[in-house]
């Protein structure tokens, strides 16, 4: 059988791509992921939707951000109906904090350019993050109050979109490896896997930090998408204890409904090593314990690392790779990838059916190639 379209990549990009082509009617899509679906980066992930908090200014990206991010209670809210799975967004809002004198001056930089692009931010001084939040540390100095910085369950998220999959008919092929597409007169009607060839007329490349590893009729597509480890620790503590995303410069605690806690992340370009570290435990204990001791003083629950997928410029890499019809790509969404997944599902799918749509050149994965050239 050939499919409609050829997913390569069972993430929360993958599977949002297929859940939102499904709902636009088309029926036979495949996704193919080299190891189960979902147990990557969209594992690994705190789920933060912060689009303010994490960008440093208002540019098209800070845009693509905020416009996912108000996706997400409508994404909730068919998703509960679908499935049954309550992917527990929550929109209590984020802390962002500040300790040292440094980040004092940038949190003051944050709300001056937040203020002037008429975003809604609230200046907190020491006492009110306090009663906001009283386990955050006696050295908080200042903090902002960003209440459109949400966050969601994301193994809750990725549950829900496979459990999607599952009833809409998808076809998931687990532990299936893509290492090479099939061209055809300059037209890319599938892929090579360990198990055996599946052809589509759309291929989509939804493989985050392995997107380079992929090739195309044998040669590299230099896209040089390559991976950062982000290393995270969990706590156990009340429901409740703590209610906003505590953020810092150094890093951050997410609380979920359940009472765990999770303090991330480090940043660490070791290639596709996933192990954590002596050293990252360290540093992660050092800022949870920064923001509220009383989280470090308690034992750890649970290690675990992700692979985030990082293009040269910081940016997603999304649209058609240009020389090769039915080929399109979504990656490179390296700490955004759970923010970004469902306005990146809407784009992408409106492209596969829309063959004349073209999204913001400035995530183009032509904009790594020479004008006028093909990846080939």
């Amino acid at each position: 059988m050939i499919s409609d379209v050829l997913i390569i990549g069972g993430g929360v990009i993958g599977l949002s791509i297929a859940r939102e082509l499904h709902k636009r009617g088309v029926r036979r899509i495949t996704v193919a992921d080299r190891g189960a679906l979902g147990r990557e980066a969209s594992y690994a992930a705190a789920g933060m939707l912060a689009p303010n908090a994490e960008c440093d200014r208002i540019d098209e990206f800070h845009e693509f951000c905020t416009a996912s991010a108000k996706l997400y209670p409508r994404l909730a809210s068919e998703l509960l109906a679908e499935t049954g799975i309550n992917i527990e967004l929550d929109r209590t809002g984020t802390l962002y904090l500040a300790f040292t004198d440094e980040d004092v001056a940038a949190l003051n930089d944050r709300y001056e350019w937040t203020c002037s692009a008429g975003l809604e931010i609230s200046k907190l001084s020491a006492d009110e993050a306090r009663s906001l939040e009283p386990l955050i540390s006696e050295q908080v100095r200042e903090g902002l109050l960003f209440p459109n910085d949400w966050q969601v369950e994301n193994r809750r998220l990725v549950a829900a979109l496979r459990r999607y999959a599952e009833i809409a008919g998808v076809s998931i092929r687990e532990h299936t490896e893509v290492k090479d597409l099939i061209i055809d007169a300059g037209r890319i009607v599938g892929a090579k896997t360990n198990v055996g060839q599946i052809f589509a007329e759309t291929t989509v490349i939804a493989t985050g930090a392995w997107t380079s590893l992929i090739k195309i009729g044998g040669m590299p597509t230099n896209l040089n998408i390559k991976p950062i480890r982000g290393q995270m620790l969990g706590y156990q503590a009340d429901p409740g204890s703590i209610r906003h995303v505590a953020y810092t410069r150094r890093g951050y605690l997410v609380p979920r409904a359940d009472g765990r806690i999770l303090a991330g992340a480090t940043v660490e370009d070791v290639g596709f090593e996933k192990d954590t570290t002596a050293e990252g435990t360290a540093a992660l204990r050092s800022i949870a314990g920064e923001i509220a001791p009383i989280v470090a003083k308690t034992g750890i629950t649970e290690k675990w690392a992700g692979l985030r997928p990082f293009a040269p410029d910081a940016l997603p890499v999304i649209g058609r790779i240009a020389g090769y019809e039915g080929l399109m790509i979504a990656t490179a969404h390296y700490r955004n990838g759970i923010l970004l997944a469902p306005a990146t599902a809407r784009i992408m799918a409106t492209a596969v059916l829309d063959n004349s749509f073209e999204f913001n050149k400035a995530f183009s994965p032509n904009r790594f190639y020479a004008a006028g050239s093909a990846a080939r």
